[in-house]
């Protein structure tokens, strides 16, 4: 029997998989030691895409391929660099895999991403340094849907008046990481009780957030306290160019 051109032709046509397409449809998970208990992290051939805690394995899983529309096959070990920027809060040389994100989250990631270890920012800082000062509410639901968080440390972001806000993992994981990160969340309370957001130098003339490595700095009989920026500026303290305080201000 003669063979069909057309399928002889199809037939030559057939190659084998190359062995990187597995990895370009599935991504893959990992348990990982971290500040917080039971971390797993999803990484594809981009990078790290997603990082939640207290979560099984099939409830990982489920909530990746909800968000991502990916299945995810388990890895024999982590990518390289994501266990010391869990450990350091540096992400490094870390890849990460942020596609999907609009260009509004990703700006605010970018801000969150750039509050030091041991610091704090409020909500108002994010939008501000994401080019839409008055979207205070809408950074709240960007850093909500942070998919990698302890990576991108949106715990370090919270509220004007003093308080530490909403975290996915919880109020109260926020709290005992920005504890373990050595940020004063009860000196910043009390300043707040008092009325106090901003802290100035009278021997720098600048004023900075509390949390600021330049603030804590201040010895006590040179520092001085202010509800406002506008305050403090009509007092003749300039911003400080680390931590770059600015409107809005807290009602």
């Amino acid at each position: 029997m003669r063979s069909d051109p057309l399928t002889t032709g199809l037939a030559g046509l057939a190659a084998d998989a190359p062995d990187t397409l597995l990895d370009r449809i599935v991504a893959r998970r990992v348990h990982v030691p971290a500040p917080l208990d039971g971390v797993q992290v999803a990484f594809t051939d981009h990078g790290v895409a997603y990082l939640r805690a207290g979560l099984d394995d099939e409830e990982f899983t489920a909530a990746f391929r909800t968000r991502f529309g990916r299945p995810l096959l388990p890895a024999a070990k982590p990518p390289p660099g994501l266990l010391p920027a869990l450990r350091t809060g540096k992400l490094g040389g870390l890849r990460l895999d942020l596609r999907g994100l609009s260009d509004f989250e990703a700006a605010v990631l970018r801000a969150a991403a750039a509050i030091p270890r041991g610091q704090t920012r409020p909500y108002a800082w994010v939008a501000r340094q994401a080019g839409r000062p008055k979207a205070v509410r809408a950074v709240g639901s960007a850093l909500g849907r942070n998919p990698v968080p302890l990576l991108i440390p949106c715990h370090r972001v919270t509220r004007s008046d003093g308080a530490i806000g909403e975290y996915v993992f919880g109020a109260g994981a926020k709290e005992r990481l920005l504890r373990a990160e050595n940020v004063n969340l009860d000196e910043v309370a009390a300043l707040a009780d008092a009325g106090v957001f901003y802290l100035g130098s009278d021997t720098t003339g600048i004023v900075c957030y509390p949390t600021c490595a330049d603030a804590r700095r201040i010895t006590p009989e040179h520092r001085h306290g202010f509800r406002t920026l506008p305050a403090a500026r009509a007092a003749g303290y300039r911003p400080c160019h680390r931590c770059r305080p600015g409107q809005p201000e807290p009602a």
